[in-house]
């Protein structure tokens, strides 16, 4: 019988209750969660190359080796409460919860399990810290050019901090086969663990591409949670019109022997499972028509989503090729220190007030000061509506933003530092402005940039560690049996055929919105969005008024900054993709 899967976590700010209520009310085999990110990643890795220079040489008890450790810590909170339903009905999980210190965190579920009265089965994957490979590979000539600017890190100019990995989903795979109930990945893509748990019960072998490939998409599916369950759905109004956008249910995919899934939702929650919602997530940060992993390679353009029953969709049509002999490597680096404050305006004229504030601060900071800057930026959030119902809603959002390699330009203290020369503008500024009255902000806080490769499959040293009695408790994972190489430019396309935009008849001016629904994802500074109808009879429009000049155009002069654009379309769920490459400002980590 199929697979069921359940999907607990979208990241380190998801549902508390998550594993609790999967564990004890749904009829499931395997739950899995991710708490990590590009941003946490960084933070966990710095973290510990800090705690590693700060505790040198002392011996810890294990309680201390906790206190100190990298993990994502919030995911004990959704553990333990869990763990005597897991025990009863024993169902696996394998979570993207160890970050920088997984042994450390297994040891400590090993611990809590016991605790509790139970003998559940530890297992934690190591191999994604690839912080020492980076560092020796870069001293013998290699560049680790980035995936999104083409830039070497020498280019890029910073030190390298930290490096992690993603790993694929057959170490997970290998830990349950050898009896494990519980596996703590550090870092293995976010879409790894349904590639394991899939692997583990079907026992599918590494060449079986198709069936890893389906199980690749649906982790991707599954991975952000309520994401696919009505989540950042661009149709939400269906859901709150039909009192469905509370609680929205985790989810759930039975995954067959073939890499297909039906997918559906938790029982007696809100949200949806529709063809709209798993192509909403399906769209959300790739990358174009192959999806890379470690295990295998999905080619999505002919992928199938249908609607099989209330709330339940199937998803097929994924084809598997090899994978890659490379994965993905985040490089961290150190950057400098961040600070910024804000003041809040209100009333007509919002531009010429946000214009008036920052030519002011210029003045005051001084050619001087300002050239000690890498980033000073001056950010309108927002524009007050034309009589506004109060005062709220008419209220804008002005930033003032600064990076700098000085720790001493940003020390709120500072007399001539960035707040205490910028914030005296404020008594001879606008009308209708106000400080925020919270200012920690303000004090500089240090910041790290992130910088995405590829590292050879081969510099990796995966192993699976048991921390139960086993003939083999420490497992050497082999390397794929066959691996292709791709060209690191994806296939990009307009559409064949076109067909004439005037055939449609006459035309009134609407936001795209109203008729395409669309999602929109970051990999570090790529930016991608996946547009999509939801009638047969649209697509032709769609794939012929969805060009890359007319992205362009939408994006307007402002937005559009000259880069490369991808296009590729999937015609089975009527959606053309876009990604626009280094669009966004260094990733999520620098801003």
């Amino acid at each position: 019988r199929p697979v069921k899967v359940a999907g607990a976590s979208g990241g380190f700010s998801d549902r508390v209750r998550a594993i609790s209520s999967l564990a004890a009310n749904e009829d499931v085999d395997v739950i899995v969660g991710d708490w990590l990110s590009e941003m946490t990643m960084t933070i966990h890795g710095t973290g510990k190359i800090a705690k590693q220079a700060e505790l040198q040489g002392k011996e810890l008890s294990f309680e201390e080796q906790v206190q100190h450790a990298m993990f994502a810590e919030n995911f004990m909170d959704c553990f333990e409460p869990a763990i005597d339903d897991l025990a009863r009905r024993k169902i696996k999980l394998a979570v993207n919860a160890g970050a920088s210190d997984a042994e450390i965190l297994a040891k400590l579920v090993v611990k809590k399990v016991q605790e509790k009265g139970h003998n559940l089965k530890v297992a934690w994957i190591e191999g994604d810290d690839a912080t020492g490979a980076v560092k020796a590979m870069m001293q013998k000539g290699e560049g680790f050019r980035s995936l999104m600017h083409n830039k070497s890190v020498q280019e890029w100019g910073l030190e390298p901090v930290c490096a992690q990995c993603y790993l694929g989903g057959l170490g997970i795979a290998k830990a349950l086969t050898a009896g494990a109930d519980i596996v703590i990945c550090g870092r293995v893509s976010d879409a790894s663990p349904i590639i394991g748990a899939a692997a583990w019960w079907h026992q599918w072998t590494a060449d079986q591409f198709d069936e890893l490939a389906g199980s690749l998409i649906i982790g991707h599916l599954l991975e952000c949670a309520a994401y696919v369950s009505g989540g950042y759905s661009s149709d939400f109004k269906d859901l709150i019109k039909e009192g469905k956008h509370i609680n929205l249910g985790f989810p759930i995919a039975a995954i067959d022997h073939m890499g297909h899934a039906i997918m559906y939702k938790e029982k007696n929650t809100g949200g949806v499972m529709t063809v709209n919602s798993v192509t909403s997530q399906l769209l959300y940060e790739i990358q174009g028509p192959q999806y890379y992993n470690c295990d295998v390679t999905a080619q999505i353009e002919n992928i199938k989503i249908e609607q099989v029953g209330e709330d339940q969709v199937k998803v097929s049509g994924v084809k598997g090729l090899p994978p890659p002999p490379t994965t993905k490597v985040g490089i961290t680096g150190f950057a400098g220190w961040q600070a910024e404050y804000h003041v809040y305006l209100c009333g007509l004229d919002i531009e010429e007030k946000c214009k008036w504030i920052e030519e002011q601060i210029r003045y005051e900071l001084g050619e001087e000061l300002i050239s000690k800057f890498t980033t000073l930026k001056f950010m309108q959030n927002g524009s007050s509506v034309v009589d506004a119902r109060n005062q709220d809603v008419a209220t804008v959002d002005c930033r003032i933003f600064a990076q700098t390699k000085d720790r001493d330009l940003v020390r709120m203290r500072n007399p001539e530092g960035f707040f205490r020369k910028s914030m005296v503008m404020f008594l001879m500024s606008c009308p209708g402005a106000s400080l925020g009255n919270d200012m920690r902000q303000a004090e500089g806080k240090p910041y790290y940039e992130y910088h995405p490769a590829l590292l050879p499959q081969s510099a990796l040293k995966q192993r699976v560690h048991l921390l139960f009695d086993a003939e083999q408790p420490i497992i050497d994972m082999p390397l794929a049996p066959e691996f292709r190489t791709y060209d690191r430019q994806q296939p990009t396309y307009e559409t064949s055929n076109p067909v004439d935009l005037s055939s449609f008849g006459p035309t009134t001016r609407l936001p795209l919105g109203r008729i395409v629904l669309g999602r929109s994802g970051d990999k570090c500074s790529d930016c991608n969005v996946g547009l999509f109808v939801r009638h047969d009879d649209e697509w032709d429009w769609l794939r012929s008024f969805l060009t890359v000049a007319k992205i362009r155009e939408l994006l307007g002069p402002e937005e559009d900054k000259g880069k490369p654009i991808d296009r590729f379309e999937m015609p089975n769920i009527r959606a053309v993709h876009f990604l626009l490459h280094d669009h966004l400002d260094r990733g999520y980590d620098a801003c």
